[in-house]
Order: structure tokens, then C-alpha cells, then sequence
């Protein structure tokens, strides 16, 4: 019986283990925070040691993320999409095509790759998805998504940062034949496919929750938002804001909504959606079993363009949209959507949250900064400009193991942010 136990106890805490090592888009979670302990909270003048940099991963907007031993990061050359794979020294090690990039409006890679164990996922501007091996690059599988399931998308292309649930790897191709399927994490084979609402594919990344004794992958489409069953495909809930009543539609929807781009933040049954735009943000909260979702409040300050949000200590941080070029930071209540401060700093930018600090990014200049997550202030500690690269700073940043990972264009830099 102890010998059982033991080995029980071995298999859960090798299980758990095995689960933490995906190292993906905005953190473990997908929610922007990154269990990092002993970082600075505050920098010397001209921000922290930049300890090395890369000119060579090709043109993106998608973040580099690192298993704490090989930094990957996607880029599109020539009309291709790649991946490169550097050591932490920022040697490049191999770089692999692995798809047709997109090629109209802003075709630069989005894609942040998802990596476990020995391989690596990406999905390509034109909607092929690969698994690559870590080690030398080959490609293990490949699968044309949107042609296989007939996927349907809009101005920009295909974009969504690959989830991996056990064997399953998820994907949202919308369209006429399906919504969301489950590939063979090994094998790219088909696992299941959901039921079509004939909507179009968006921009949003999904993100996994587990609630109501299920496994379910949120994502956010042209016109829908949706709960799929990560067991059977089979979609819980959906939001249809695309067939609002006018009234309802100007307050909850008024903008575009081809344009969404913001992983969803959930916590304890409430699910927190926004877009720019002049999208407003919406809260919901699940019924106890998973099956149904009630809208609980929206709000007009936080329409986030594509820098993502956070939530720290019931307070959702992040900046919202004026226009294309323009928007303020701002914070709001988890519980009410009641804005506690809308401040101005430069633009608008991407927002990641660790060690009990704020990182922003603000997109037109490059200004980095370093905040306290005060619900009612904005305070920057510490403050530098990213130094390279070229073009709009849209990709997010990220962290692993006291090294901040930040991405311009064709240029990655790796700073040194841990206490000394």
C-alpha cells in the first residue's frame, strides 16, 4: 500500500511537472504573467545590461519565448515563413522554412511559437501548421489547416499562437466546415472537429480553462466567442455578438469585429474579453457546470488594440485605442469594469506582468517601461528606449529565467533583469 502511494505520488508530481515545461504566447497561463522571482524592480539609467542581440530571425511581430534552454522566435524571409532556434548566448543554431507566409497587409510573422519537450508548433501567415524538432529543426509534420479544413480568415491573414492540451494541439480555422479542431500532437492527424458556425477566423490566440470538471479552449472568432469541450470538440457555449439587436450591439460590439485580437483573462468563473477599435470590454461569468455563460458587465475605457491585458490582484491592466497610432494605459476593476485610471504615456503598447511589476511596451517609439501595478496610478519606476530594429513595436515581450526577451522587427535582445 506505501509502495503504491509512493509511486501514485511519484506519477502525479512527474505529471505536473511534464505539464509546467510549455513554454508558449504570454506566459505558462496565456494570461501575461510570468512566475519569475528575483527581478529588479527598478533599472539604472539607460535600462538593464542588454546581455546579447540578434539581427537574422527575419521580419515578425510574434514574441520570442524560450524553454530555458533554446530561445525560438519565428520570422518571415522572403515570402516564408521561419523559425530560428538560438542558445542563450544568441547564437543561431538552425533556421527552418516551415511555411508559405502571408502576403498581403502587414505579412510580417505572428505567430509566437509553442514549444514542449523536444518539439516546437507553429502555424504559418498562409495557415500551415508544423512540429519541428527543437534539437536540429526538422520538421517532424506538417499539415495545410486552412485548406484541410476549409478555413475562412480576414484582412491579415492567418494568426494564432498554437495550444497543446496532452496529445491534442488546437487550431481555429472557422469557416464553412468546422469551427475548431484537435490534431494529433505527434502525428497531425485530425482528433475531432466541431461544428461549423460559419464565421471567419480572427486574430486572437485560444486560451485553456478548466472549470465545471472540464478541459475548455476559449477562443474569440469574427463574430463569436466560444467554449469548446477540449475532449470531444463539442462547443459548450458561444456568444453570438454578430446578431445583436442594434441597441445591444452598440453596447456591447460598435466596432469592427473582424479586428479582435486579445486572448481572453479568466478567473474563478469570470471571463474577461476586449478588442479595439472602439470595442468595449465584456465580463462573463460561467455557470457552475461549463454549459453557459451570462454577461455580467462591459465597459468603453479598456478597448485594448493587440497589446494584451493583465489582471494583478483583482485590477486588469493594459492600454486602450484612440486610433491606429494612438491610446492611453489604463486600469480597471475585475469585479465591476469601473475604471480606477486612464493615463498618458507615449501610445499604446503591450503589457506582460512579473515579480510584482508591470512591463510596457509602448509601440511607436520603443519606450520600455517598468511600473507598479497600482490600481489607482500609473508610475513608472524605470524606463528605456529598445535600441534596434525597425518598423512598429508590436511584438510582446517576454521572460524566462531573469533574461527579458524583447523582439523588433528583425532584431531580438536579451536583457539581464535579475538582482545581483
Amino acid at each position: 500500500m506505501i509502495r503504491t502511494s509512493i509511486i501514485t505520488t511519484l506519477f502525479l508530481v512527474s505529471a505536473l511537472t511534464y505539464s509546467q515545461t510549455i513554454s508558449q504566447w504570454r506566459g505558462p497561463e496565456r494570461n501575461g504573467i510570468y512566475p519569475e522571482t528575483g527581478l529588479l524592480s527598478s533599472w539604472p539609467e539607460g535600462g538593464p545590461s542588454m546581455l546579447w542581440s540578434a539581427e537574422d530571425i527575419g521580419k515578425g511581430f510574434s514574441s520570442a519565448v524560450s524553454d530555458g534552454k533554446t530561445v525560438f522566435v519565428t520570422g518571415m524571409k522572403g515570402h516564408s515563413d521561419y523559425l530560428t532556434a538560438l542558445d542563450l548566448s544568441g547564437k543561431v543554431l538552425w533556421q527552418t522554412e516551415f511555411g508559405a507566409a502571408w502576403t498581403g497587409s502587414f505579412p510580417e510573422s505572428r505567430c509566437t511559437p509553442t514549444v514542449e519537450g523536444d518539439y516546437v508548433y507553429v502555424l504559418s501567415g498562409s495557415g500551415i501548421i508544423a512540429c519541428v524538432n527543437a534539437k536540429d529543426g526538422k520538421i517532424r509534420w506538417s499539415v495545410d489547416g486552412v485548406k484541410k479544413f476549409e478555413g475562412e480568415y480576414g484582412d491579415w491573414g492567418v494568426c494564432e499562437s498554437l495550444l497543446i492540451l496532452d496529445e491534442k494541439l488546437f487550431y481555429s480555422p472557422a469557416g464553412k466546415k468546422t469551427t475548431m479542431v484537435a490534431l494529433n500532437k505527434n502525428t497531425g492527424e485530425t482528433i475531432w472537429m466541431s461544428e461549423s458556425l460559419n464565421d471567419k477566423s480572427a486574430y486572437v490566440s485560444p486560451l485553456l480553462l478548466n472549470y465545471g470538471n472540464k478541459n475548455i479552449v476559449v477562443n474569440v472568432l469574427n463574430d463569436h466567442l466560444i467554449g469548446v469541450d477540449s475532449d470531444n470538440g463539442k462547443i459548450l457555449w458561444k456568444f453570438d455578438y454578430g446578431k445583436l439587436s442594434p441597441e445591444e450591439g452598440l453596447k456591447i460590439w460598435p466596432g469592427a469585429p473582424h479586428t479582435n485580437t486579445i486572448t481572453p483573462l479568466f478567473s474563478d468563473g469570470m471571463l474577461y474579453i476586449t478588442g479595439g477599435y472602439n470595442h468595449v470590454g465584456v465580463m462573463f461569468s460561467l455557470s457552475q457546470d461549463a454549459s453557459s455563460i451570462t454577461m455580467i458587465w462591459s465597459d468603453t475605457t479598456l478597448d485594448c488594440h493587440h497589446g494584451g491585458v493583465v489582471l494583478v490582484d483583482g485590477t486588469i491592466f493594459g492600454s486602450n485605442w484612440f486610433d491606429n497610432s494612438r491610446g492611453n494605459w489604463c486600469s480597471i476593476d475585475w469585479k465591476t469594469g469601473k475604471m480606477n485610471y486612464e493615463k498618458t504615456w507615449f501610445t499604446k503598447g503591450s503589457i506582460i506582468c512579473s515579480d510584482g511589476m508591470l512591463y510596457c511596451y509602448e509601440e511607436k517609439n520603443g519606450n520600455f517601461g517598468l511600473v507598479k501595478p497600482d490600481p489607482n496610478k500609473f508610475e513608472v519606476t524605470s524606463s528605456f528606449k529598445v535600441p534596434m530594429g525597425k518598423g512598429p513595436h508590436w511584438a510582446h515581450p517576454s521572460i524566462k529565467n531573469g533574461i527579458l526577451y524583447i523582439r523588433h522587427g528583425e532584431a531580438l535582445m536579451a536583457y539581464d533583469i535579475r538582482k545581483k
